[in-house]
């Protein structure tokens, strides 16, 4: 639904934190070649971290920074029947989309061969379940809840991966989504069926949901920015702190798996990045370098829609036997940047052609809402 918005109360610091892990969302997924990508710009092949790994846990972290503002009126003496209709229907919507673009473009891929599992795909259903969650359970239990997820998520990948229980192959994520979608329907891009974005892990992506709502809240308790990012800097130290202390005890970070380690540290990382953001933009008021995210953060669903789209129908139009967008590549920016500079220049020109058009949006205060 397009409509338009009145300008929100928030801290302009959370538009500009989703806005941008969208932009950088965008120069990671669309290299000019994937074959000239530079290392900071790639995920970990297994275990580890780089920069790129922290930008999608970043953004399920300000789903639920907005989510306690969004939920700041629910009660639970009211008539729940709004709140879950519209939960499904925002959890059902965002789903959808991520099918669709893994469809797409249709003419050339059967259902048989269709990923089911993706990127937005997680970010659906780790809202939903989260918001489940903040409407059944107490707030003061949510740390607890938080805390049992990774548990019990680090139990069931030890107690049903195989020996050793945390490899690409032996993982308990691939075992269940083998189970329950064969092969065909995983993505394939480690070299056998294993889905990154797996139903499992979808479980500690919840806990980094819920990181995130509680980090809101605190930051709501408090008037004064200088107070808000005290409040925040303890669990910022605590989850950090005890995500690395993980790793020495047999649970190493590990995106595709989304363990528990990764969780606390990443989200431990953008607790400070987000108190970093209060802290330039909302208490010393530097904000002229920031416009150029915050048409991202405002229609953050439709940049990162578009910028697939647009990228894979630029890949079907054909000009001297290869695709437009990897011509542009072989053609333009190569020979003038070289291999590895090209590729990156025209992953940061094309992101911002889809900044373009989200400032025309931006410009009208219209936002696609959900």
């Amino acid at each position: 639904m397009l409509e338009p918005q009145p300008q929100s109360r928030r801290l302009l610091a959370l538009d500009i934190f989703r806005g941008m892990t969208i932009f950088f969302m965008i120069v990671v997924n669309t290299p000019g070649s994937w074959n000239y990508v530079y290392a900071p710009l790639l995920h970990a092949e297994w275990n580890g971290l780089t920069p790129t790994d922290l930008v999608f846990p970043f953004f399920v972290y300000i789903v639920g920074c907005a989510m306690s503002f969004s939920f700041a009126k629910f009660d639970r003496t009211c008539n729940l029947g709004p709140w879950y209709r519209k939960i499904l229907s925002r959890t059902l919507l965002i789903f959808s989309v991520g099918i669709f673009l893994n469809w797409y473009p249709f003419y050339d891929r059967s259902f048989a061969d269709l990923r089911i599992y993706g990127v937005l795909q997680r970010i659906a259903l780790a809202y939903g379940l989260a918001a489940l969650l903040i409407m059944h359970c107490p707030r003061k239990w949510l740390p607890l809840v938080f805390g049992v997820t990774l548990t019990v998520y680090y139990g069931l990948l030890m107690w049903f991966g195989g020996v050793p229980p945390l490899t690409l192959e032996e993982n308990a994520v691939r075992k269940l989504d083998l189970w329950l979608l064969g092969t065909g329907h995983l993505y394939q891009g480690y070299g056998i069926p294993f889905d990154p974005e797996g139903l499992l892990s979808t479980l500690p992506t919840v806990g980094t949901v819920l990181l995130g709502y509680w980090v809101g809240l605190t930051i709501q308790k408090h008037e004064e920015v200088l107070d808000k990012i005290k409040a925040m800097l303890p669990i910022a130290l605590l989850t950090t702190g005890l995500g690395i202390a993980l790793t020495y005890v047999g649970c190493p970070m590990n995106k595709p798996l989304w363990s528990s380690s990764y969780v606390l540290v990443t989200g431990g990382l953008a607790t400070f990045s987000l108190g970093g953001l209060l802290y330039i933009l909302d208490f010393q008021k530097w904000r002229r370098w920031s416009r150029v995210f915050e048409a991202f953060g405002k229609n953050p669903l439709f940049c990162y829609v578009a910028a697939a789209l647009i990228a894979k129908s630029l890949s079907l139009i054909q000009w001297d036997g290869v695709g437009l967008y990897t011509w542009a590549y072989e053609n333009m920016f190569q020979p003038w940047f070289g291999y590895y500079a090209g590729s990156c220049l025209q992953a940061f020109a094309y992101t911002m052609v889809i900044w373009l058009l989200a400032w025309l949006l931006y410009r009208k205060d219209v936002v696609f809402k959900i």
